[in-house]
């Protein structure tokens, strides 16, 4: 018997049909805590990215969720949310022939974490994407305030072997707080070309 990734609670799912003939995935956490988070119907409006689309809100549910996942190291979590990531990026990608792009890790934090969380949730959505971007800064965002992210220096740059085409470009991040690294992201590849940026978040924090 398989076990809720979150709570360890067995999962008491009743197999359907459709997970017989694996056209479903059989649940990877239990409706308990599933239930526990909460969905995010608003999109942002921003002055400089098209469109932000956030799934989740950050409640205490996805909190522990993102704790666990990012700074405890639990990989298996990048699935929990697959469907609902695949349902919006699969869509808006294939509307506008986007090219979805994961905000990157520093090298040296992705070694530290041993992953890119990010990316992470793309693979286990089956969502292709391009590393367009690299971090040329170590410093975490969410350690600083406001107007000291503001005042950062550019955080990317466009990798030497990506040239960034005359189309729409999605950012990609798990949680979307003062929006000030997308909007860094999105910024550079308006200036090296794109004519549309939207980004799509797991978690809108309130």
């Amino acid at each position: 018997m398989t076990e809720c990734l979150l709570c360890n609670q067995p999962l008491l799912d009743t197999p359907s049909w459709k997970s017989v003939l694996s056209i479903e995935e059989p649940p990877l956490i239990c409706a308990t805590c599933h239930q526990q988070f909460e969905k995010n119907d608003k999109k942002d409006v921003d002055t400089v990215i098209d469109q932000v689309t956030s799934l989740y809100t950050y409640n205490e549910a996805m909190q522990t969720y993102l704790h666990q996942f990012k700074f405890l190291q639990d990989v298996a979590l990048a699935a929990v949310f697959k469907k609902d990531l695949r349902k919006v990026l699969g869509k808006s990608a294939a509307r506008s022939k986007a090219t979805v792009v994961p905000i990157p890790m520093h090298p040296e934090r992705e070694t530290a974490r041993t992953f890119a969380h990010v990316e992470e949730l793309l693979k286990s959505a089956d969502i292709n994407y391009t590393d367009v971007l690299e971090k040329i800064h170590l410093e975490s965002m969410g350690t600083k305030t406001k107007t000291e992210r503001l005042n950062m220096e550019r955080l990317f740059q466009v990798k030497s072997n990506q040239v960034i085409q005359p189309k729409t470009y999605i950012l990609v991040d798990d949680i979307y707080t003062t929006g000030t690294t997308l909007r860094r992201a999105a910024t550079l590849l308006k200036e090296a070309g794109a004519t549309r940026v939207e980004a799509v978040t797991l978690i809108r924090a309130k």
